[in-house]
């Protein structure tokens, strides 16, 4: 399960052709919300943003999540190098769309 901070993060994915689930934390009525309701899946890829605010919610998520579930940074880190840091949002991934046709 992906675990993306709103609408427009989901279609950057969307775009580049990941077509599995996605969830939007956004949609949630907060953290506790979020990770009440994210805790039932075994693996949470997160891929929040790099800003400020999605550094936090990383953090925090990790924290409330990380004996409930297993939760996967690797595609954050890897999008980071591929990049080359570049994208500081997910859906600025959209800028990539050209090299995967």
């Amino acid at each position: 399960m992906v675990v993306v901070e709103g609408k427009r993060d989901t279609n950057a994915l969307r775009k580049l052709g990941y077509s599995g689930r996605v969830l939007e934390f956004h949609k949630f009525r907060g953290m506790i919300d979020f990770a009440d309701s994210v805790a039932k899946y075994q693996n949470l890829i997160i891929l929040f943003d790099r800003d400020r605010k999605g550094r936090h919610l990383t953090w925090k998520t990790i924290q409330l999540l990380q004996r409930r579930t297993n939760i996967d940074l690797s595609f954050k880190r890897k999008l980071r190098l591929i990049t080359k840091g570049k994208i500081m949002f997910i859906e600025q991934l959209v800028c990539y769309e050209s090299f995967l046709v």
